[in-house]
């Protein structure tokens, strides 16, 4: 009994913070589902969201979505509201259902999270051509433990799902990153409690490499659970290795500001950041 409390206990210090984002996921996901992989008798979904005008012969960009939750909560319709302004500007868009850690889970670390996102970002690309996607323009995008999960299946090796064709690429060719949980060891990241001296396998942070994806990174400076010298850490690790990486910090904001709908102070900053990121790349026009 003393241990079951013990760990319930850590579990509510790990997800306490991030129950509002947990709420964001109540809602219906925009878009047409669709089984990207079944594990037993589940079947793994994503919705797909098309912009007007779609067309199966298209070539279009497309960003996918994971969800915030601390890898123990939260649902795939948490970017509703960015993924409906991105289809307005033309791109196909993804939001991603994956199986979470749960309470009584032997291994309490995010394999199945982080094999799940590889498997739809493959699923994605492979069907590139029945979704009108350009496969060389696929980005990834989350919100805190959906940001780590964006990160990492642009940044670290390994990770699959053994049922996963390997010869189809999980990584995106852009991330972007709402306070993201990007690094996962002791040294002031989150999230170490779970992986332990297995961080390397999981923390983005570690895996930092020159053929990484250019990201945007926004987070607030009074996140009480991404401190602000972890995130410069990360951005200036990203430069030296000579990938883009845009830090963009919000005065007097905590952990999931960004949350929110259209009229929103902080949903509006961060969904224009997002923009002009993306026009930068040349994936939407003005």
């Amino acid at each position: 009994m003393i241990k079951l409390i013990s760990w319930m206990a850590l579990s509510m210090l790990w997800t306490a913070p991030l129950l509002a984002q947990k709420a964001k996921g109540s809602a219906s996901p925009v878009g047409g589902r669709a089984t990207y992989k079944k594990v037993g008798d589940r079947e793994l979904g994503l919705w797909v969201l098309k912009p007007d005008g779609w067309k199966a012969e298209d070539h279009r960009p497309c960003m996918v979505f994971f969800h915030g939750g601390g890898w123990v909560g939260g649902g795939p319709s948490q970017f509703n509201g960015q993924a409906t302004l991105l289809a307005a500007k033309g791109m196909v868009c993804v939001q991603v259902e994956y199986r979470l850690i749960a309470k009584d889970a032997r291994d309490p670390t995010p394999t199945n999270c982080v094999a799940d996102a590889k498997s739809a970002m493959r699923w994605v690309r492979a069907h590139a051509a029945k979704l009108g996607i350009d496969p060389q323009r696929i980005g990834a995008a989350g919100g805190s433990a959906g940001g780590h999960l964006a990160a990492f299946v642009g940044m670290v090796e390994g990770g699959d799902d053994a049922g996963d064709d390997l010869t189809i690429s999980p990584r995106p060719q852009a991330l972007v990153l709402f306070n993201p949980v990007l690094d996962n060891g002791p040294d002031q990241g989150w999230g170490t409690k779970r992986v332990g001296d297995r961080y390397k396998e999981f923390s983005p942070a570690h895996n930092i490499s020159g053929d990484d994806p250019p990201a945007i990174f926004m987070l607030g400076r009074q996140d009480k659970l991404i401190p602000v010298a972890v995130a410069e850490r990360f951005a200036a690790g990203m430069k030296a290795a000579g990938v883009r990486c845009e830090l963009r910090l919000y005065e007097g904001q905590g952990h999931g500001f960004f949350n929110g709908k259209p009229g929103d102070e902080f949903f509006d900053k961060t969904v224009a950041e997002m923009m002009t990121f993306l026009k930068s790349l040349g994936w939407i026009a003005e």
